[in-house]
């Protein structure tokens, strides 16, 4: 027996008029700043947002300063929160409804999901956080909330699946409260209903919960099994140069696309480290340098791989520099290297140069 969907709702709004958090993108009803808010919030945790996006918001008050403000600009804002496909996506929608729509965001989830970088649960959140809509907002909250309440014993990353779940979820939403049901689910999922160690003793759905009553909620959502997480080694270049370094510019497109960081690349089969460096930089820069000594190990972990960078101090020896494997080179002072958007690991090696200078090594 499935849940009744409007005793379900009904549960549903009581719980959540009875608890609201203090969010500060949940003290507004500015479209501009709920999407930044939504944008951020995908894949990253509530706690690492909020500094970011009162930081962001003070750079970009506005969705008009956003769309003319230059990529490296809105990188540098957005350095360290990671994703940073968001920020290039975010800085293209910027333009886009500039451009084509006055400025005015649009209010339908139709209307959203055509936007650069806009899923199905960004579109529902904005249509229906911003603008009152009654659709659904399904993040990962909110799917192992109702794979659990109604038994979905299936995969919800599958596409039958999520139109189920979606489904499922627009039925729960009495007119005019779609605001309020998906954000009693998502607060549900976050403070209740826990992935790993679910308090169905203070779920106010447990007498409707089919994964409650059968013991599996546990269990659910079910999840494909994943697959091991490569490991990449890598060789980087810090390249000198009359007091100055040489900085790439990666290409716009793809992994940490338009941040600036030491060139390098992977060795091939055979290769020391320091003959990789060396060809890695003339294909990468046109230069010829010479590799010096080690200067650090950095590991780092992305979502799908991990990498372990070794990283040499190297002297310029000759050749003009020319972007034959990245956007953009540059040689800039010790001093401006934080003035540039650099990941997180490139972030690491820069502390690491700051200190030796500081320390005179």
């Amino acid at each position: 027996m499935k849940p009744p969907f409007e005793a379900v709702s009904r549960k549903l709004l009581a719980w959540g008029s009875g608890r609201r958090e203090d969010l500060p993108w949940r003290r507004t009803r500015d479209p501009y700043r709920i999407l930044v808010s939504e944008i951020m919030l995908q894949q990253t945790q509530v706690a690492t947002v909020i500094p970011y996006y009162h930081r962001f918001l003070k750079a970009f008050p506005t969705l008009r300063s956003l769309a003319e403000a230059p990529l490296d600009k809105v990188l540098k804002a957005w350095e360290g929160l990671g994703y940073y496909s968001r920020a290039r996506n975010l800085n293209r929608l910027a333009r886009e409804v500039i451009r084509n729509d006055g400025g005015c965001l649009p209010a339908s989830f139709e209307k959203w999901r055509r936007l650069p970088g806009i899923g199905d649960y960004t579109a529902g959140a904005m249509a229906s956080f911003a603008f009152g809509q009654d659709v659904p907002a399904l993040d990962g909250n909110t799917i192992r909330v109702i794979t659990r309440l109604f038994g979905i014993e299936r995969d919800p990353a599958t596409s039958s699946v999520k139109k189920k779940l979606r489904t499922i979820t627009q039925r729960l939403i009495p007119f005019g409260q779609g605001r309020r049901v998906n954000l009693a689910l998502m607060d549900l999922g976050a403070t209740v209903c826990l992935p790993r160690a679910p308090r169905c003793g203070e779920c106010p759905l447990r007498r409707n919960c089919t994964g409650y009553k059968k013991g599996i909620q546990n269990r659910l959502p079910v999840r494909s099994e994943r697959k091991p997480v490569p490991s990449v080694l890598a060789v980087i270049g810090v390249i000198r140069k009359n007091g100055r370094v040489l900085i790439a510019r990666r290409p716009a497109r793809g992994l940490l696309g338009g941040l600036w960081e030491f060139p390098g690349g992977k060795p091939r089969p055979g290769e020391s480290l320091t003959e990789a460096l060396q060809r890695e930089v003339r294909e990468e820069t046109g230069l010829k340098v010479s590799v010096r000594k080690p200067l650090m190990v950095v590991k780092h972990v992305y979502s799908h791989f991990r990498v372990e960078l070794h990283v040499f101090l190297c002297d310029f020896m000759k050749g003009m520099p020319k972007p034959l494997g990245c956007d953009d080179l540059k040689w800039v002072a010790l001093g401006r290297l934080r003035d540039y958007p650099f990941p997180k690991a490139n972030q690491v090696i820069i502390s690491r140069l700051f200190l030796r200078k500081a320390l005179n090594l």
